[in-house]
Formats: C-alpha cells, sequence, structure tokens
C-alpha cells in the first residue's frame, strides 16, 4: 500500500480498537468457537496478490482473533518450500510456533535437544522398573556434565549463549577459506569424533543459511550424511536472516537435507517486512519440545487442552505468557501477497549484485570483495597498494593470476574469496601478513569514519584476520540511489583515509583515477 492507503488503513485500526473497547460489555467473555474451526474458513496459503486493507478488515473480528498462529505458519512453510514434515498436519507430528527472535528459537531448540538426548541414553525408567525422575540419578548428572553443543566459528553467537543458559559446554568448528566459510560434512565428521576421542557427548549442532559475517551456506546435504551416523545429534538450522530468499524457486536448492534435521527458523522481521518480534520456527517432529517444556499446573488445566483439540504453545517456549504475533504475520502476507514478497527480496538481491559491480568494476583499484555477493550482502575491504599483491584487483583471482567473473549458484558466490587463504595463514611479521593488517587498520578507519558522519551506517565483521565492512539493506525504501550514495561515501571516505596516512608517512600523495 502506499503512504495515503496506509494512512486510511491506519485510522480504521485505531476507529476498530476504540469500536472494540467501547462494546466490551456486550462481548463473550472467552470465545465460543470449537478448536480447529479456522483452517476451514480460509485457504489453504497466502494470496499470490496483495489485498486491499478493506478486504482484510473484514476478516479480522469474524474469522480471526480467537486462532490464527497454526494457520499462517503453516502457509509460511509451504511458502519457503520446507519439507512436508514441517507442516502441522504431517504424519510425523510437526509443526510451528512463533518465537521472539532467532536466539530464542536457538535456546529452545537446545533445551529441547538436551532433554531428548538425555532420556534416550538414560531411558525413562531405573533399572527396578521404577519412572525415571531427572536430576535424581547420579549417572544422569555424569552425562549432563559430559554434554557439548556445537556450531561453526562462523556460527552466531547465540549459540554459544545458550550453552550459558542450559548449562552444557561449547566447542566451535573450524572453517575455511576455501570452503567459503562453510560447515562442511567432512569437517563436522572430523570435529564429532575428536569430541568423542575427548569424553565429551556432541548432542546439539547449529548449522547456518547465511551467516553474519559472509551469509555463507553450511553443507546441507554433506551434514545430512553425518547426522545418519549421529543420529542422537539435534540439527538446528539458523536462517535468521537469509531464510527468507527461499521464497524463490532458484534457491530451493538449499533445502536439500533439510528432512533429516530438527528444527529450522526463519525472521520474518528481518527481510519480509514484518515488525519486531515475528521469528518462525518449525520442527518435524513437536514431541521432543513438548516434552521438554511442558508442565501444566492445575491453574493451566482445561478441556481442550487436555483433550489434544488445541496446541498449547506455552509448552513450544520458555516463556508462559505470549503475544498474538502471528496477526501481523497475516496481515504482511496478505497485504503483499506472495508476488509482493518475492519482488522484494528479488530486488535487493538484484541491488546487491549491483552494488558488487560497481566495488569490481569502478572500485577495483580500491576495494577487494571478501565475500559475496550473497543474499544481497557485499563484503569488502579497502585495498592497500603493494607489489607483492600483484594482480589483486577486484579481490577474485584465478590460478595464473588472472581474473575471473563471480558466478551465483544458490545465493552463492564461488571463488572470491579464495585469494584470501594465503593471507589468513600467513605468518606473522611476512611482508604479506604486514600488508593484511595494514589493510586492516585503514578498512577500520574508513568504516568508523563513515558511521560517525551519520550519512549513512554500515557493519563491519572479522573473516579470520581479516577486518571487513558489510554493506546490505533489506529496507523496503532501499533504491539504487541510496546504494549509489553508500558507495560514493566508501569511496570517497577510503581516499581521504589512504591520502592521510601517505602524508603521515612523508610519502607523496598518489592520484587515484
Amino acid at each position: 500500500m502506499n503512504a495515503e492507503e496506509f494512512r486510511r488503513a491506519a485510522y480504521s485500526a485505531v476507529d476498530e480498537i476504540i469500536d472494540h473497547l467501547s462494546t466490551l460489555d456486550s462481548k463473550r467473555v472467552v470465545s465460543n468457537v470449537s478448536p480447529g474451526y479456522l483452517q476451514p474458513l480460509l485457504p489453504a496459503g497466502p494470496p499470490d496478490k496483495g489485498e486491499k486493507w478493506d478486504e482484510i478488515q473484514k476478516d479480522i473480528e469474524t474469522k480471526i482473533m480467537p486462532e490464527l498462529e497454526t494457520v499462517v505458519l503453516d502457509w509460511m512453510c509451504s511458502a519457503l518450500h520446507l519439507p512436508k514434515s514441517y507442516l502441522s498436519t504431517s504424519p510425523t507430528g510437526g509443526g510451528g510456533v512463533i518465537q521472539g527472535s532467532a536466539s530464542e528459537a536457538i535456546v529452545t531448540a537446545m533445551i529441547a535437544a538436551r532433554e531428548r538426548y538425555v532420556k534416550e541414553h538414560m531411558g525413562s525408567s531405573n533399572g527396578d522398573g521404577s519412572p525415571r525422575i531427572n536430576g535424581e540419578d547420579e549417572r544422569e548428572w555424569r552425562l549432563r556434565s559430559r554434554l557439548v553443543a556445537l556450531g561453526s566459528e562462523m556460527s552466531h553467537s547465540s549459540t554459544q549463549k545458550a550453552t550459558m543458559i542450559t548449562g552444557v559446554k561449547y566447542r566451535s568448528i573450524s572453517v575455511n577459506a576455501a570452503d567459503e566459510f562453510a560447515l562442511t560434512g567432512r569437517g563436522l565428521k572430523k570435529a564429532l569424533e575428536e569430541f568423542r576421542s575427548e569424553g565429551l557427548e556432541p548432542f546439539y549442532l547449529t548449522v547456518t543459511l547465511g551467516t553474519t559475517a559472509t551469509c555463507a551456506v553450511d553443507r546441507f546435504q554433506e551434514i545430512a550424511e553425518v547426522k545418519k551416523e549421529y543420529p542422537n545429534l539435534w540439527i538446528h538450522v539458523d536462517a535468521a536472516y537469509a531464510g527468507a530468499a527461499l521464497l524463490l524457486d532458484e534457491y530451493q536448492g538449499l533445502t536439500k537435507g533439510l528432512e533429516m534435521f530438527d528444527s529450522f527458523d526463519v525472521n520474518m522481521h528481518k527481510w519480509l517486512l514484518t515488525n519486531f518480534d515475528a521469528s518462525c520456527m518449525f520442527l518435524p517432529r513437536r514431541e521432543p519440545l513438548i516434552s521438554a517444556l511442558s508442565i501444566t499446573p492445575s491453574y493451566l488445566q482445561n478441556s481442550y487442552s487436555a483433550s489434544g483439540l488445541v496446541t498449547d504453545y506455552r509448552d513450544w517456549q520458555i516463556p508462559l505468557g505470549r503475544r498474538f504475533r502471528a496477526l501481523k504475520i497475516w496481515f504482511v502476507l496478505r497485504s503483499y501477497g506472495m508476488d509482493g514478497l518475492k519482488k522484494h527480496v528479488s530486488r535487493h538481491i538484484e541491488l546487491g549484485e549491483r552494488f558488487a559491480g560497481w566495488v569490481r568494476d569502478e572500485g577495483r583499484d580500491l576495494f577487494e570483495i571478501v565475500s559475496g555477493p550473497r543474499f544481497a550482502l557485499t563484503v569488502l575491504r579497502v585495498k592497500i597498494p603493494n607489489e607483492s599483491r600483484k594482480g589483486y584487483t577486484n579481490g577474485i583471482m584465478n590460478g595464473d593470476g588472472g581474473m575471473t567473473e563471480t558466478k551465483i549458484n544458490d545465493g552463492v558466490a564461488n571463488g572470491d574469496i579464495q585469494l584470501f587463504n594465503d593471507e589468513i595463514n600467513n605468518v606473522h611479521g611476512t611482508p604479506e601478513a604486514k600488508t593484511m593488517e595494514e589493510a586492516n587498520i585503514v578498512t577500520k578507519e574508513v568504516y568508523e569514519k563513515i558511521n560517525n558522519s551519520g550519512e549513512i551506517f554500515l557493519t563491519s565483521t572479522m573473516i579470520k584476520d581479516i577486518y571487513a565492512i558489510r554493506v546490505v539493506s533489506a529496507n523496503e525504501q532501499t533504491d539504487e540511489q541510496h546504494l549509489r550514495k553508500a558507495f560514493d561515501i566508501l569511496v570517497r571516505t577510503s581516499l581521504e583515509v589512504l591520502s592521510d596516512r601517505k602524508r603521515e608517512k612523508g610519502q607523496k600523495d598518489q592520484v587515484w583515477l
């Protein structure tokens, strides 16, 4: 909707809230609908074309207010091309739940993984046949003391934080530039064997679709093969940002292997036009999660829950209370339609490609692309002129020292970070290492100077020992002129910083063309 349509819709929503509050005395205290009533009243999926607010508003009080979350999450599951086992209607007992953030989804999954692992190793009863009670067996505590959760060194810090909350150990698995900083099946298997040899019990792993630093995608199919040898290892997919790209047909290949994993999460509040918080978590089997988090004191007991006719989402999350977050997702899906959301994501990916093109062409003497473009993200650093680095221009280099074009396969640029292998593995003190250290200093100075100016806002990252700048935008208002402005500011600021450093070193200024 445009600005004027939004104004009218906002006024209408305020009027509806006021009308609702002023007529509370005439309404039932509790809903009189039966569980499951909503599914047949709504279509099987979100509309392809966006709908007008007037049409959406008609359904709010008559159909929507009592029940919605299960429906919209099944819509999203299908829209993202996730395995059918993640649907609430799947024979495996799958389904989705809206968490507050991807971090919450990780800690929730880790709790379920921990309890499932302990239960599978300890059993549900003692040797004498009596029921086992958590914490009463010394063997259980010895097992819990050896539990270790895993993530690659590029995994988001929320995995490590979750181990602090759940009281288990954490280990990271090294990745390298040759694998585009993705976790491989080979690397995972080696790490599992190593941790087992140390007496640890790996029970949980975060894999990532779009790492924070470079938007790398872990090798899901390879990892799924390793899981066959370690069936008790809970694998959670953190697709917080880049998971939105799964709406597009050309990215469906990234879902291969997900049918072997235990949970998946994507944030609609990152790239899918939904206000915070709206983190969609899906599971192919809900039982381990509910078993780990379910507790029903007398004041929460009711006939619908006892009969299994309703989904008690309080058993799918850490807090008891929860907001009606499904409503805003429903608004977005109906307002934009699938065509609108796909167009939104595609446009940002195209803009990211365009920005990277400027860096490779116009900025080839000034910048190096460290990674990307991937899912609209370009990661770059400022280049330091040095004869020992002859042949480096846009960060993509073939074996003969010549240049090759970046090729995109499922959103992943191939070959763009190979050139950094030698730099990352450099011994400190070599000319190459000193050049990298100077490039880090200059890039950081450029980054801080730009952000301090207040014209645009960038983020930075460390990839191994490389300091780099991240350029990405998922804002609906972003267009080519905004990214062009960002590029021009990067060029101008980089030239200023390099010129200042040359003067400080007593060198002659170099004219950049």
